[in-house]
C-alpha cells in the first residue's frame, strides 16, 4: 500500500470500523501512512478489513469491541497502546440508530442503549486515552455525528438526540483538552448509503424512488461514506492544526437552508 502521507508516523483508533464511513475512514487512513487499532463488534468484518490492510502493506490490528462496554473499550485503548507504543488519532465511529416509533410508543431501554453506544461510546474512548494524549500534549480527536444532531427530521428522538450529546461532548472536551494542543472536532454526515442506513435506501428502490434519495439538499444526492472520510482525515490531519470544537456538517448543503417542504422545485 503506498502512503500519500499525510498521517505518516502516526497511529489511529477507529471505531465501527467494519462497514461504512469507518471502514472507508480505516482504508484512507490507511493509505495515507497510519497504522491502525480497529474496533467493530462485527468481528467478520473487522477481521476481513485487517487482513486487506496488511496485505495491502499497511499496519492494522484488530479487536472486537463493544464501545458500550467501558471495559471493552479500556482493552482496546491498552491493547493500541502495546502494540504501537503510541496513540495519535482517536476516531469515535461506531452508532446505532435505535428505532423511529412514535414518542408515546418509544421504549426507554432503546433509548439508553442508543446513548450507550453514540455517547457513552466516545466518552470512554476520550477518557481511556487522554492521559496518554496530555502526556504527549499532541492528538486529535473525531467524533462521527450527525446532522440529525443539527436539526429535527433526519432520524429517531433517540438517535437525534445522542448525536446533539455528542456535538456538546465534542465542543465541552476541546475545552478541556485545548490547553495540551489536543483537538476535538466532529463530523455530521447527512444522508450518506451504509449499512445503517440500508433500510432507508432499499425501501426508496422499491417503491420507486430511489430518485429522491438525497433530493432536498443542495447538491440533489445522497453522499457516499468515503466522502465523510476525507473530511475525517482532514480534521485528523495536522492541516487542522487550528480547528477545534467543531461540528462540520458534510450533507451536500443540507442545513445551509431551511429547507422546507414546499420550498423548492
Amino acid at each position: 500500500m503506498k502512503a500519500a502521507g499525510r498521517l505518516e508516523g502516526k497511529v489511529a483508533i477507529v471505531t465501527g470500523a467494519a462497514s461504512g464511513i469507518g471502514k472507508q475512514t480505516a482504508i484512507l487512513f490507511a493509505k495515507e501512512g497510519a497504522k491502525l487499532a480497529l474496533a467493530d463488534i462485527d468481528q467478520d468484518g473487522l477481521k476481513e478489513l485487517t487482513e486487506s490492510i496488511s496485505k495491502a502493506g499497511g499496519a492494522a490490528i484488530c479487536k472486537k469491541t463493544d464501545v458500550g462496554d467501558e471495559d471493552d473499550v479500556k482493552a482496546l485503548i491498552s491493547l493500541a497502546l502495546d502494540t504501537f507504543l503510541q496513540v495519535d488519532i482517536l476516531v469515535n465511529n461506531a452508532g446505532i440508530t435505535g428505532d423511529i416509533s412514535q414518542l408515546e410508543a418509544q421504549d426507554g431501554d432503546v433509548w439508553h442503549q442508543v446513548y450507550n453506544v453514540n455517547v457513552m461510546g466516545a466518552v470512554y474512548a476520550t477518557k481511556h486515552i487522554v492521559q496518554h494524549l496530555q502526556t504527549r500534549k499532541c492528538g486529535a480527536i473525531v467524533n462521527i455525528s450527525s446532522v440529525a444532531g443539527i436539526r429535527a427530521g433526519a432520524g429517531g428522538n433517540a438517535y437525534s438526540a445522542s448525536k446533539a450529546a455528542l456535538i456538546n461532548f465534542t465542543q465541552t472536551a476541546a475545552a478541556d483538552l485545548g490547553g495540551f494542543n489536543i483537538r476535538v472536532n466532529a463530523v455530521c454526515p447527512g444522508l450518506i448509503e451504509t449499512g445503517m442506513t440500508k433500510p432507508i435506501f432499499d425501501f426508496a428502490r422499491e417503491a420507486g424512488k430511489a430518485h429522491k434519495l438525497g433530493s432536498r439538499c443542495e447538491l440533489k444526492r445522497y453522499g457516499l461514506p468515503e466522502e465523510i472520510a476525507w473530511a475525517v482525515l482532514f480534521l485528523a490531519s495536522d492541516e487542522a492544526s487550528y480547528i477545534t470544537g467543531q461540528a462540520l456538517p458534510v450533507d451536500g448543503g443540507n442545513t445551509a437552508s431551511l429547507n422546507l417542504p414546499g420550498m423548492k422545485v
